[in-house]
């Protein structure tokens, strides 16, 4: 068995749901260290960070990944069971091989591989896991960063191991992410008997224009590089469960995901605009998750890796801004240039995930060759 193939069924063994690690950063941190890595754990509530580096100067080149895995479901909706790693048809089956422990163990064996063969080599390479990605992501990368900001640590380049390509390995790379901002929106009401609606108020009735608008709004163009902003409502609720009762409140859960084209003030400004001109009397709770991020067009990092899959995969990737939102939008902010390179994302989150053998046995390489292009 490959040493990264090992290293994949180790991980998955590991019950890891997040926010546990389940040892999986103690096992890659002892293998790491023998090596010559310095190593740090970093603890933010109840999460764990691993930060490994080999080297003592710039340039930075991290690759970020997680360790936590989402909750499996029903397992005997599984073929084999999700925490025990099973290879059948050329596949590797197992909650989280493809999101994201195959790619966490082709980062380890790709320094592995790169340290052996350059112990001097110039500048640093570093590895940012955290235990706290597929949750609510506060202690995880998004702490480690502020600590970074305490300690003057830097990262230049950084490449994100999350599941990108769509039918093969190297087919898709995202060179970016949008931004999203949600919000738990309050409509207030006054409850009442559905057959006296003079004495109440009922807030579905109010809300129903002012959302509307809110969907018909056209909130910018996009650009180059990015699609138009997106609305989307995700939940609403409002009723005590009675028919003959007019509710005196309604929540709605809302989600921009937004490019570089607006901000992430702008489009709180416009959202309330729309709702106080249709009179809705309401309050909002927004959250704003991560701001729009992209590695420019000629950047070294981005033009390495788009040379690592023509030479090494023997295709031209799709540069992509699509998808949802990764730990990369907390090391974008600090003025790091970010990559996001791993397997086939088909089968993510679903029952029976599972990765190529193929192409997980390929990954290190990848891996090592963006090394070679950065430090070497």
């Amino acid at each position: 068995m490959s040493p990264v193939l090992q290293l994949t069924h180790d991980l998955i063994r590991r019950r890891s749901v997040t926010p546990e690690d389940a040892g999986c950063l103690p096992l890659i941190a002892t293998r790491l260290e023998t090596l010559g890595f310095h190593i740090e754990h970093l603890r933010f509530g109840d999460v764990d960070n691993l930060w490994a580096t080999h080297g003592n100067d710039g340039p930075v080149l991290a690759f970020l990944g997680h360790t936590d895995v989402v909750p499996s479901g029903p397992e005997d909706r599984w073929a084999s069971p999700p925490f025990e790693p099973t290879e059948r048809d050329g596949l590797l089956y197992g909650r989280g091989a493809a999101d994201m422990k195959g790619s966490v163990a082709a980062m380890v064996v790709a320094l592995e591989r790169f340290v052996s063969a350059y112990p001097d080599h110039p500048g640093t390479v570093g590895l940012l896991l955290t235990s706290d990605e597929e949750g609510v992501a506060l202690h995880g990368v998004r702490e480690v960063v502020e600590h970074f900001a305490r300690t003057g640590q830097r990262i230049d380049y950084c490449v994100v191991g999350e599941p990108s390509a769509k039918a093969r390995l190297g087919d898709l790379i995202r060179v970016g992410r949008r931004g999203s901002l949600s919000g738990t929106l309050t409509v207030r009401g006054i409850q009442g008997h559905v057959a006296y609606p003079e004495k109440a108020k009922n807030p579905i009735h109010g809300f129903a224009p002012a959302l509307a608008a809110l969907a018909a709004e056209r909130w910018d163009e996009g650009n180059a590089d990015f699609p138009p902003t997106s609305f989307q409502v995700s939940n609403i609720h409002a009723g005590t469960g009675a028919n003959n009762v007019i509710p005196g409140e309604l929540v709605a859960l809302v989600n921009f995901r937004f490019s570089t084209a607006s901000t992430a003030d702008g489009l709180r400004e416009r959202a309330e605009a729309i709702l106080h001109a249709h009179g809705v009397e309401f309050s909002v709770d927004w959250h704003l998750s991560g701001h729009p991020f992209l590695a420019t067009p000629g950047g070294r990092l981005r033009e390495a890796v788009v040379g690592v899959c023509r030479d090494l995969c023997g295709i031209d990737p799709e540069q992509s801004t699509g998808g949802g939102t990764s730990d990369g939008r907390f090391i974008a902010p600090m003025g790091a240039e970010v990559i996001e390179l791993g397997p086939v994302n088909a089968t993510i989150h679903k029952v029976d995930e599972c990765v190529s053998i193929a192409d997980l046995e390929a990954l290190p390489s990848l891996y090592e060759a963006i090394c070679r292009r950065i430090l070497a």
